[in-house]
């Protein structure tokens, strides 16, 4: 627990019950002295007097070391939950010796009939008491009636989003915007004050002109800007596209990607790297790593992160980490740049996070490129589902990049594979990549949900502009 500053310590006051809850304690930095004290008492002789003497005390005292960090037990006691059960006669009995396993035990230990005790793994999320402040009723005046229940007067868990006025377009709507809203441009037009935001703006409008359709992901990897910054500007120059082929991209104003068909090499592939035993490795073995798991909620027992600095419209206004330490390291026209593996699939590298978003055009792979362009030409409808592309092209691209990523892991770490080596296991194993098995597969896709907020999900973009 020292090691770590972020933790809290924790005392049980039953070490030996693993349904003991501990009380926390804080630790604090200080500037004291560890004493070492020693009292000696030497008693003097009694005389035949009567009285009574008092005997010599010593206080001998050493300084052992200086001490830095104190540890302060401040907070409450937990719920503490005891294993019994209440029988008939309202008389509780232990339940410790039939539900905790102290050695092997055989299988008519785990028969038995019990009953049902699922003690929770947490009780309450904070130790410290907090006031309420609760109000009293308002006294309306006579005749006053309470206002109709709608969004607009709830209030909700948390604050509301600041707008960042972006347009936003379903594949259903018939109309595309041709220009920004005037409070887009306002915006925007108030914290472009210096060279650097002019630059960054005219290269935002190079990369709309070369290609009129970007993720959030591929612009921060060509253009070196400020997230807040990049926040501002890309509703200046484009509308976001919620469903569809094209959907969490960015479109040029006035494009429509519905009438082009050489717009599907822009069309959006959502990719998972797929994970069980059948494409020979278990979620433990996963190759990349998962950006935080559920397994590591520690509350109340670590303390609390401190708070990421707020951005002002002032801070933007003067370029945003020009005197920080960790801005000073890299120059400004890559400070912000992101690597080109964030929207980039090349062939024998693995993506950095276990679901993707790419851009058809970014996927630089022959065969995977060769799968895209199979009806050039012969384009005739364009659909929510697969767009200008053939039906099923987006699972023939994730079944080809499994299988390439596959034999990235079977080359770097062969002993995944070393129970896969039969030839009905290979047969079935070749199945799967290939797409020709059935339907299960595809469910196993649907339930797995990507997580909230990490960098590639370009999904969970949208909460940043409503």
């Amino acid at each position: 627990i020292y090691a770590d500053p972020a933790k809290r310590l924790e005392l049980y006051f039953r070490p030996k019950d693993p349904y003991c809850h501990p009380v926390c304690a804080n630790r604090f930095p200080t500037s004291t002295m560890l004493l070492r004290v020693k009292r000696r008492t030497k008693k003097k002789k009694q005389l035949d007097t009567g009285e009574q003497i008092q005997p010599e005390v010593q206080f001998e005292m050493e300084i052992l070391g200086t001490v830095t960090t104190v540890y302060k037990f401040q907070g409450m006691s937990d719920f503490q939950y005891l294993a019994m059960h209440s029988g008939p006669d309202g008389k509780p009995t232990s339940m410790y010796d039939k539900v905790l396993m102290l050695k092997p035990e055989k299988e008519e230990f785990f028969n038995r009939e019990l009953p049902l005790y699922i003690p929770p793994p947490i009780f309450s999320r904070l130790d410290t008491p907090v006031d309420y402040f609760y109000r009293p009723d308002i006294q309306h005046r006579e005749g006053y009636n309470n206002p109709q229940v709608s969004g607009e007067n709830l209030i909700g868990l948390s604050r509301a989003r600041r707008p960042h006025n972006a347009i936003f377009v379903n594949f259903d709507d018939e109309e595309i915007p041709t220009k920004p809203l005037d409070a887009a441009a306002q915006t925007w037009k108030k914290v472009c004050t210096n060279p650097v935001d002019e630059r960054v703006e005219e290269e935002l409008r190079k990369l709309f002109e070369v290609r009129p359709v970007w993720s959030r992901n591929a612009v921060k990897a060509n253009i070196s800007v400020h997230p807040d910054k990049l926040k501002l500007l890309l509703p200046y120059l484009a509308y976001y596209m919620l469903t569809g082929p094209w959907r969490s991209l960015w479109v040029r104003f006035g494009y429509d990607p519905r009438k082009h068909p050489e717009a599907k090499i822009y069309q959006v592939l959502d990719f998972r790297i797929r994970c069980g035993m059948k494409y020979g490795y278990a979620p433990n073995d996963m190759p990349v790593k998962a950006k935080r798991s559920t397994y590591n909620y520690s509350l109340p027992i670590t303390v609390k992160k401190p708070v990421s600095h707020t951005v002002s419209v002032h801070d933007l206004k003067q370029g945003l980490g020009t005197s920080g330490a960790s801005g000073a390291k890299k120059p400004a026209s890559s400070r912000y740049k992101l690597k080109e593996s964030i929207y980039i699939f090349r062939e024998g590298a693995l993506p950095p996070y276990r679901q993707m978003f790419y851009q058809l055009c970014d996927l630089n792979v022959e065969s995977l490129q060769k799968i895209i362009h199979r009806n050039d030409g012969t384009e005739s409808e364009c659909t929510e589902r697969d767009g200008w592309c053939l039906p099923k092209t987006s699972d023939d691209l994730r079944d080809s990049m499994s299988l390439m990523i596959k034999q990235i892991i079977r080359s770097t770490r062969p002993a995944l594979f070393s129970n896969t080596t039969s030839s009905e296991d290979g047969k079935e194993q070749l199945a799967y990549e290939t797409g020709e098995d059935e339907d299960d597969e595809e469910e196993e896709e649907e339930e797995f949900k990507p997580s909230d907020g990490s960098e590639n999900e370009m999904e969970t973009e949208i909460l940043d502009y409503v």
